[in-house]
């Protein structure tokens, strides 16, 4: 398995989302953020994309957001119940296992999902984590928990010119939840999961000490 391959590929391709605004229909908006749809061109269902401007710098928001053992995402991120690191590749790309809680009033069972992780830094001082669903040895799917399976997503932290206390953050999120759910529930439950991921993420950011 080429895993910095498939991940570099991933980069380029949330780029291409942030660059294309064509076909995004606006399904939430609220005051921390507008979450949009199109048909995913990677699987049978919807990508989702979130924007929104978060108070803070981007290190800080970084520090919120960034796919690490014992990070600050699963204190305060509903949806990241465990996150572990199977494999280290690079520096920059690591093989990780995300675990979820149960969703949608029990409907949503937990589920486990198996990424490759590459965090990009840009030369405007934006900074991204980059992911999309593998296979590793060390973990096949496992009792009790559903395999599902991410299709190129992640988060891009990018500074606000003239606002250095700002941050815009953009979500991009296609997941095949596996399981057998109704496509009603799938569709309901992404743009009310990420308006709430924008919530939990400023609360968290402003409850950070400076460092």
């Amino acid at each position: 398995m080429d895993y910095e391959h498939k991940a570099k590929a991933v980069a380029d391709c949330l780029m291409s989302y942030r660059k294309d605004e064509s076909g995004w229909k606006v399904c939430k908006k609220s005051n921390d953020v507008i979450v949009s749809w199109r048909p995913s061109s990677e699987f049978p269902g919807n990508l989702y994309k979130g924007d929104g401007i978060v108070n803070g710098t981007p290190d800080k928001v970084w520090e919120c957001l960034k796919p690490v053992p014992n990070g600050l995402r699963v204190k305060w991120d509903n949806n990241v119940k465990r996150f572990e690191v199977l494999e280290q590749i690079t520096e920059d790309i690591s093989i990780c296992r995300t675990v979820t809680p149960s969703a949608a009033m029990g409907i949503i069972a937990p589920r486990d999902f198996v990424d490759v992780i590459l965090i990009k830094q840009y030369e405007d001082g934006s900074i991204s984590s980059n992911a999309t669903n593998t296979i590793h040895p060390s973990c096949a799917p496992q009792s009790g928990y559903v395999r599902g399976f991410n299709h190129p997503c992640g988060c891009i932290c990018v500074p606000v010119s003239g606002e250095p206390n700002k941050t815009q953050v953009l979500t991009f999120f296609q997941t095949d939840l596996g399981g057998y759910l109704p496509r009603s529930v799938v569709d309901s439950f992404f743009p009310s999961s990420m308006a709430e991921f924008y919530s939990n993420l400023a609360k968290s950011v402003k409850s950070l000490k400076d460092f």
